[in-house]
């Protein structure tokens, strides 16, 4: 179970921004992974904080915790909360607030790891039902030939004379310094006198791979699913693979939440005499029955033909919208047998339409 986001930072309820950020200023401080290197416990210590403070010092985020609490950022898509490991989130802070503390610089292992994103498009079925898919993406890995030195085993290498062997160098705007990858030696901090063949002395290579997508039952279009240290690999930690989800329509069916919708046609003896119809779901064709005297418009409800709720608590119904066609052509036999029918109902007029005739009346006068 995750802690409360405010008893990991140490504030109440009622703290103001600037009392989250001084909580939060003092764990980063004394728990950076670069001051601790090696050490899980300040490394959990430091990533717990980290997504604590990237919610509540957002107004949006902090509103919909102290409502939801941690199940405002897990419902509906894996990638609605914070990943503790996507240090960007904070990046700036930490650059702000920390400064010359951590020295300045970031290593080129602890840079943060970046994130790419994939598009994905599945059928209604597969959406709804849930499935696994097979995607293949590109994305870079550190050069196995050279162990991501980006040097041949021969090679001799000296500081970089751009950030003095740091990896990055400083920028200043007004108080506040950023860190940045250094343009010359590519984070490296190192110059190299022969680089790599395969990486062309970069450290990194494209390299594409297979992966599976696991698909929940119920999903929603513009759901997007988080492949854990599935993206580029480019420092110590790899980034993340991001799966935009985009569900085809179907020819058949609708969809609101976890119910589906579907019109089905009859014909107007079978909507005067009733029936029984088979009816296509998500999951096959059913038998219903249709009453007697069934208008057209009218709604029905198949209980748990829809889809798999996210949450797990069910499914939800199939609606089937029942409409009556009425033929545009007929033979003159279907005329006569049509006009006969009509008189054997009431010659004076239905009993509807004779009420709505004096219902017009009285209005009118």
């Amino acid at each position: 179970m995750k802690r409360d986001y405010y008893l990991v930072l140490g504030v109440g309820r009622e703290a103001t921004d600037q009392e989250i950020k001084r909580a939060y200023r003092k764990i980063a401080a004394k728990n950076h992974p670069d001051r601790n290197p090696d050490n899980p416990e300040t490394e959990q210590v430091f990533k717990d904080a980290s997504e604590a403070y990237a919610i509540l010092i957002d107004e949006d985020k902090r509103k919909r915790y102290d409502r939801m609490g941690h199940e405002a950022f897990q419902a509906g898509t894996d990638s609605g909360g914070f990943d503790p490991m996507d240090f960007g989130a904070v990046t700036e802070i930490l650059d702000g607030l920390l400064g010359d503390m951590l020295g300045g610089r970031r290593s080129r292992s602890n840079r943060p790891p970046d994130d790419i994103e994939h598009q994905m498009t599945i059928a209604f079925e597969d959406a709804a039902l849930g499935c696994t898919k097979k995607i293949s993406v590109m994305r870079p890995r550190r050069c196995q030939p050279c162990g991501g030195t980006g040097a041949t085993e021969d090679s001799v290498t000296q500081p970089c004379r751009a950030c003095r062997g740091r990896g990055e160098v400083r920028t200043q705007r007004g108080i506040f310094g950023k860190n940045e990858v250094c343009v010359v030696c590519r984070g490296s901090g190192s110059e190299i006198e022969n680089p790599c063949g395969d990486c062309d002395g970069s450290g990194i290579v494209d390299v594409s791979e297979e992966l599976e997508v696991r698909i929940p039952p119920g999903v929603e279009d513009g759901a997007v699913r988080t492949l854990r240290g599935a993206g580029p690999q480019r420092s110590r930690h790899a980034g993340d693979l991001h799966v935009n989800i985009k569900v085809e329509p179907h020819d058949l069916f609708t969809r609101d939440g976890p119910d589906v919708h579907c019109t089905i046609p009859v014909s107007y003896p079978e909507a005067v005499i009733g029936t029984t119809l088979g009816v296509p779901t998500l999951m096959g064709e059913v038998q219903m029955k249709l009453p007697a005297g069934t208008p057209s418009g009218k709604i029905f409800r198949l209980r748990g033909k829809g889809v798999s709720t996210l949450a797990g608590y069910g499914k939800g119904d199939q609606l089937v919208t029942i409409v009556v066609e009425i033929p545009e052509n007929i033979t003159r036999e279907q005329r006569a047998l049509i006009e006969e029918l009509a008189r054997s109902f009431d010659d004076g007029g239905s009993r509807p339409r004779r009420g709505l005739v004096r219902k017009l009346r009285s209005f009118l006068e």
